[in-house]
């Protein structure tokens, strides 16, 4: 008897980096503010060449950074946090981005979920409570599969009016 075919191959698999690349350069989001940490680190890997990564010193000016920018392009800017710590270092800015109505997509870096019952030091216990009231949607993935559908509906949120 022959095996059944394999319905999909290795070489025909995209990675949630990859897709989330594409999804982004599609949204024309390839200009990327953050100021990283350790647990943003994967993110680098292979970065892709037509990106640009603006790097701030402090949270608050990247949101600030990618506030200007997202008014001036007319388009969602793309930020990413340090963890629970970027995001509260950030919220000033972030309530500023409010007020101004900027789309915007910001994500943070979580500690891996093997080590979450140990409460480590940069986790956050309610990631996804804690820029509210000041964004219109939070959500953190339960899968690293999700991210890409977590960010088009960022994206899709954030261009939404009022904006």
């Amino acid at each position: 008897m022959t095996p059944a075919p394999a319905i999909h191959q290795h070489a025909d698999l995209v990675s949630v980096r990859e897709a989330t690349w594409a999804l982004m350069r599609a949204h024309g989001m390839t200009t990327v503010f953050g100021n990283p940490g350790s647990t943003e680190l994967g993110f680098f890997l292979g970065w892709p060449r037509d990106f640009r990564y603006v790097l701030g010193l402090q949270e608050s000016v990247v949101v600030g950074m990618a506030d200007g920018f997202a008014q001036a392009t007319g388009n969602a800017a793309f930020v990413n946090l340090h963890s629970a710590v970027g995001v509260g270092h950030a919220m000033g800015a972030i309530f500023t981005a409010f007020k101004n109505r900027t789309p915007m997509v910001i994500t943070a870096g979580q500690q891996a979920r093997s080590i979450l019952p140990f409460d480590p030091f940069l986790h956050s216990a309610e990631a996804t409570t804690l820029p509210k009231p000041y964004v219109k949607w939070a959500v953190e993935p339960a899968r690293g599969e999700d991210v890409p559908l977590a960010i088009a509906r960022a994206y899709h949120v954030a261009m939404t009016p009022p904006r």
